[in-house]
């Protein structure tokens, strides 16, 4: 059955297993959701920053590193960032 969509739901009422191709159909919330919605559930969208004061990079950690700024919860990466800025007020990498 080509081009015809696939019901999620089989006849017992049960999910069937996702596909690649079901992945594809996915949209985020903020585009399918009515902004009301968005709003009881917290969702929030945020547009690019102004002046980016943070770079995007990839870093290998020691993993009970990160495992323990992991645990304090959202937000765990600033903490790390402010964790390094104030290591440099005491040190001088290298």
């Amino acid at each position: 059955m080509p081009n015809a969509k696939k019901p999620i739901i089989n006849e017992d009422g049960e999910v069937r297993e996702l596909d690649a191709e079901d992945f594809q159909q996915f949209r985020p919330a903020h585009e399918v959701l009515p902004e009301s919605l968005q709003e009881k559930l917290g969702i929030r969208r945020r547009g690019p920053q102004k002046d980016p004061t943070k770079e995007r990079i990839t870093i290998r950690m020691s993993t009970n590193v990160l495992q323990r700024f992991r645990a304090t919860g959202p937000g765990w990466q600033a903490r790390i960032d402010t964790a390094l800025q104030d290591w440099l007020k005491t040190h001088h990498p290298g």
